[in-house]
Parts: C-alpha cells; structure tokens; sequence
C-alpha cells in the first residue's frame, strides 16, 4: 500500500521489535492487561473488537486474547491487510473466516517457549527441594518446629543422574530439554511428530523419574495421563504439568500423590484458569501450584513484539513472512 498503515495493537509488546512497528505503521497501542496498575484485564468478543477496528481506521490489528471472527470479515467492514495474533496456537482467531476474506493471518510460535520451559525448572526444583514449606516455617517462626531442625525435615534427593521424560518435543519441550541436561538430567521423550522424541509413552513412564507435560491440547492428548499411566509411573516420579490441566486427569493425580506414587509435584494451569481453595491439592506441601505464568516475562512480550514487526515488515514489503497460518491467501 501507499499510504502508512495503521496497526491497533491490544496484545502486550515491547522493547526493539515494538518500536520496529512503530516505524512501519502508526500505533494505537491499548493491550489488554495493564502495565502500569492493576487495571481488570479487558477481553473483546468480535463485535467489539470489529467495532474498537472501525473507530480506529485500522488497518492492522494485533491482538493476544480478543476474539478475532465474524463481524471482523463481515463485507462492508473496513478490510484488514492483516490479522497478527500474539500466539503459539492463534486458537481465538477464525482461520477459515480470515481466510475467506483473503486476510492474512500472522502468529508468534515458540515465543514463550524459554519462559515455560524456566518455569518448569522452576517448579521441579520448588517441589523437590521442599522450597515453599522451608519457606513458609521461616516466615512463621517454625524454624525449629517439633523439636527439629531443618536439615531433618527437608532432605532430598538431587536431580543429577535422574531420567527426565519430556511428553511433547516441540518448542517448550525442546527447550527445557537443553536446560534438563544441563542439570545432569538424562532426558528422554516421546512425541509422535518428533524424530528425536524415539520413546512410545509407555516406554517413557517406565523409565522417567521425572515427567513433564509438553504437548498441546487436541482430541487425542486431552486426558493422555490418567489412572491407567499414573500406575505405569516409577514410585516416587515427580510430575510436572506447565502445558494444560487438560492433558491429565487430576482425580487421578490426586490419588496418586495420596498413594505416594507420585512423590511430588508442580502445576502451572488449572481447568478453568483457577483451583478451589478447598481442593485436595492445595493441602498438599509436596505441590506447587502456579496460576499459569510460565509465560509471563517481559522478555516474551519483547520477543512477540520483534516476530511481529518482523512479519510485517515482509508483508508490506510483498515478502512471504515467516509465520503465516494460511500462506494460501498469498497465492503462488
């Protein structure tokens, strides 16, 4: 196009690559969640998002959590050059519907993938080293609580030399792969898209002394680990889940940490975004539970916003980008 595009941005960005865009299209930058106060995050459902696009003469939108479908592509609209979602799975976009009207749509793979998979060392060293129990009985003054000492309540065993079993090899799992090994974790995996993932699933809970979910939520992963694998695990496996509750049965997991099959365990997502406070696993001082975070670092943000500005930059330059769900819309 001739004339400088303009771009409504509502997913959090920074640093280099933001102010990329800033130089190719003019911003109106309004994310979602608020970066200076705790402003209640703010989610558009398409009509509201169509109309937010309208008032604003966009020709790009941006976006992370709104809803991209419908009235967005409705004939008549102000038609975008391009629909950019802040996204591994750009899962709150109409791919078809996008399609359709001929728009392109960009997305931002692997862009948390060093956050999750920090996470996940996080959570494994937080449940296995005892590190939110030692720290609650400093802050309550039961340093020395029944008569003990630290050192003989919180002794454990050391990662180096334990088998790490990775259910899933893409970009999280290949990432907490190099960082495991690092640890002096032996790590294996399984991943049916994967070459290097050579263990079937049964292979992998029979050898992993660790197991972490990486894979993502379809017809065939939703409840992959339930009763039936928690048995198949080695006693005393430590289980970590920094993907989505869906993947487990967390009934199952429950009575497996109850039965000590499990000896411990870290979670980072919940079905429906919480857990209730009377939940047996709240109860629980081998658990650590996280409100889905793994991703949540600045430097994921200044990495989307770089993939972004990049992508962009290729589209208005008549170049294929480089993350582009339906290259069709481009043509030969």
């Amino acid at each position: 196009m001739t004339s400088r595009p303009r771009a409504l941005v509502t997913a959090p960005l920074r640093g280099p690559g933001f102010t990329k865009l800033a130089e190719l299209a003019d911003v109106v930058y309004d994310p979602w969640i608020s970066e200076l106060d705790q402003t209640p995050p703010r989610i558009y459902s398409a009509a509201q998002l169509a109309d937010r696009i309208a008032d604003e003469a966009a020709d790009v939108v941006v976006v992370e959590s709104d809803s991209v479908g419908g009235p967005v592509f409705e004939q008549g609209r102000r038609a975008l050059l391009a629909v950019v979602a802040t996204r591994g799975d750009p899962n709150n976009v109409d791919i078809p519907g996008a399609t359709a009207a001929g728009i392109p749509v960009l997305n931002t793979p692997a862009r948390n993938a060093d956050a999750v998979a920090e996470m996940a060392v996080a959570l494994l060293l937080a449940a296995t080293r005892h590190l939110l129990t030692a720290d609650a009985d400093i802050r309550s003054g039961n340093i020395f609580r029944d008569g003990t000492i630290p050192y003989q309540r919180f002794r454990a065993g050391e990662i180096a030399g334990r088998t790490a079993g990775l259910v899933g090899l893409g970009a999280v799992g290949r990432a907490l792969r190099w960082r495991l090994t690092g640890l002096g974790l032996r790590v294996i995996a399984t991943d049916p898209y994967h070459d290097d993932a050579r263990h079937s699933l049964d292979e992998l809970l029979s050898e992993a002394d660790v197991v972490s979910l990486h894979a993502p939520v379809t017809d065939e992963t939703i409840g992959m680990i339930g009763a039936a694998q928690f048995a198949a695990m080695r006693d005393g496996v430590v289980f970590l889940n920094t993907a989505r509750a869906q993947l487990h049965d967390t009934d199952a997991l429950v009575e497996a940490l109850r039965r000590g099959k499990v000896a411990a365990a870290g979670l980072d997502h919940f079905a429906g975004e919480w857990l209730p406070t009377d939940h047996p696993l709240v109860g629980m001082p081998n658990v650590v539970l996280t409100p889905h975070i793994g991703g949540a670092t600045w430097n994921t943000e200044a990495r989307q916003a770089q993939m972004v500005a990049d992508d962009l930059e290729a589209l208005l330059s008549g170049h294929p980008p480089a993350h582009l769900v339906n290259p069709e819309v481009l043509g030969p």
